[in-house]
């Protein structure tokens, strides 16, 4: 049976769509809050987010907030939604202690890192980089301090050797939705002594810049490294160079995009296999990536 819980769901991103999806299964969403609509394609149209477009037809579409800023107009306009929990996951933006505390319950926070590890915007990306084999899920009570609350529930989820940023997030969130849906009904009821987190062990990422995925072609990481970066910032920004497709002339760099499963693609045209590549391009300095 439904519960009557009322819920608002603060997330963005499309991997997060599934956690909205079973959250209305369950319980009552009753209004979402998410990124406001950001230019995109070469055309640079106002899209919405993934979050918004899941909302469309549904219940709670009317309660859909896009603020650019989270002042006292948005908790204007949550108080009067009358929500007994907030629910967040991947929305970012850090949510004041005043908006917080608005839901009856509280707010919980879904964070794909076994916290204190990796507080912050990219813990998969930089679980990946550190060749980390294990990392797993949490959720936690907010407070106004970067993913710091106390911790609710987690789980350990395994990584292997060819899982990057795009297939890790699917698992993240298919491991997450059921532990999510048993906390809440044992969070409200009590059932669950929160953990606080321990501040000295805690490590931080940040937002991931365009400029992250680049690596100098002729001084290229180790194969091992470059392996991490590939699968970390795939598909965006990609672990990526410049190289001269010309170099008697000196000039005609280009940007080239290292993918997994042994893919490269030069900007603007379709990936191929690195072999492939190479038959075409034999002065290409790397020619393998097979760690």
């Amino acid at each position: 049976m439904k519960s009557q819980l009322k819920i608002v769901f603060f997330g963005t991103p499309q991997f997060v769509v599934p956690v909205l999806e079973k959250l209305a299964e369950n319980f009552q969403v009753v209004g979402v809050v998410t990124a406001p609509d950001q230019k995109a394609g070469r055309k640079q149209l106002l899209t919405p987010s993934p979050v918004k477009l899941a909302s469309q037809g549904q219940a709670w579409e009317a309660n859909v907030l896009t603020p650019q800023k989270l002042d006292p107009t948005l908790a204007e306009q949550l108080t009067k939604i009358h929500p007994d929990l907030f629910v967040v996951a991947a929305y970012g933006k850090i949510i004041p202690q005043n908006i917080l505390d608005i839901p009856k319950f509280g707010a919980l926070n879904i964070h794909y890192s076994l916290l204190p590890k990796y507080r912050g915007a990219s813990p998969i990306q930089e679980a990946l980089l550190n060749g980390d084999k294990v990392s797993g899920t949490s959720i936690i009570k907010m407070d106004a301090k970067l993913d710091h609350g106390p911790i609710v529930s987690t789980k350990e989820i395994r990584l292997s050797e060819s899982d990057n940023f795009e297939s890790l997030n699917t698992i993240m969130t298919k491991e997450t939705i059921p532990l999510l849906l048993k906390t809440i009904p044992d969070f409200m009821t009590g059932k669950i002594k929160l953990q606080v987190q321990d501040d000295t062990m805690a490590t931080y990422c940040s937002i991931i810049k365009k400029e992250d995925g680049f690596f100098d072609i002729n001084n290229s990481p180790p194969l091992e490294k470059l392996d991490r970066m590939i699968r970390a910032y795939y598909p965006w920004p990609t672990a990526w160079t410049k190289w001269p497709f010309d170099k008697a002339q000196g000039k005609n760099n280009k940007i080239v995009k290292l993918l997994p499963q042994n893919m490269v693609q030069i900007e603007g045209k379709k990936p191929v296999k690195l072999e492939e590549f190479l038959r075409g391009y034999p002065d290409f300095p790397i020619k393998t990536l097979a760690v």
